[in-house]
């Protein structure tokens, strides 16, 4: 059985409550937000927004965990988990998704065993065979 909150990184990045932070991140690491992100975030790890972290902008990453709040789209190759105090204002396009009762969310959500670029701005972790018809 896979486990979804493994990176091949060990890099963790803290955005604490407090801080600030207006531009675009990329990483290849897991990132926790407990601060505020104005704008988009990209990364091949886990990506974890605590109870008081806020993003306005667009989430790409390989698993994600919700308890803040999210403004535009996110998009998420394998698990996304919304808890309870989370609250999602955009689309959502994810393999996997665990919605606890009392989470808030309002857009559109697209669910797919294989995500690809199309749309959902989700980088792909494999090319697909083509297939001839």
């Amino acid at each position: 059985m896979a486990k979804y909150n493994e990176t091949e990184t060990a890099a963790i990045n803290l955005i604490s409550n407090g801080t600030d932070i207006t531009g675009d991140i990329k990483s290849t690491g897991d990132i926790r937000i407990d601060g505020t992100l104005s704008g988009n975030l990209s990364t091949r790890g886990k990506v974890v927004i605590g109870p008081t972290g806020k993003v306005k902008g667009e989430i790409i990453c390989k698993n994600s965990e919700v308890s803040g709040s999210i403004e535009g789209k996110i998009g998420v190759n394998q698990l996304l988990i919304l808890k309870a105090s989370s609250k999602i204002l955009g689309d959502i396009a994810t393999s996997k998704l665990s919605i606890e009762p009392g989470a808030l969310f309002s857009g559109n959500c697209k669910m797919s065993e294989n995500i690809t670029n199309g749309g959902a701005g989700i980088p792909k972790e494999k090319e697909p065979d083509k297939v001839v018809k």
